[in-house]
């Protein structure tokens, strides 16, 4: 690894990231200051901590930098139910941001799991 940038689990957290801002666009107005402030606070904080982690200086300390992320995951999939149960995200939308999240989800484990090997 060359850095960061070069890690599939960055690349597809900066995607995620991407979309949730662009579906967040759409989300009513009196959300701004909550639902989409937290969405988006969150999904930030999956591409940023993995970055954090890869610029330290041990793999221990990539590792907590890689379970902060894996927990802005689990925050990520609870505002996502919580946008579709208040109909904000329809369950195709809702569908399918839950599998590219799995996928990042699985992607932080396997490269967790390496690192600790």
């Amino acid at each position: 690894m060359k850095t960061h940038k070069d890690l599939v689990v960055w690349q597809k957290s900066i995607q995620f990231v991407t979309e949730v801002y662009k579906i967040t666009r759409d989300f009513p107005r009196d959300e701004l200051y909550g639902l989409v402030s937290q969405l988006r606070r969150a999904a930030i904080s999956v591409p940023s901590n993995i970055a954090e982690g890869a610029g330290r200086f041990s793999k221990r300390e990539f590792c907590q930098f890689l379970y902060f992320s894996l927990g802005s995951t689990s925050e990520l999939e609870t505002q996502l139910i919580i946008s579709r149960n208040l109909d904000y995200l329809g369950n195709e939308v809702f569908n399918n941001f839950i599998t590219n999240l799995s996928e990042i989800r699985k992607t932080l484990l396997g490269l967790i799991q390496s690192l600790k090997d």
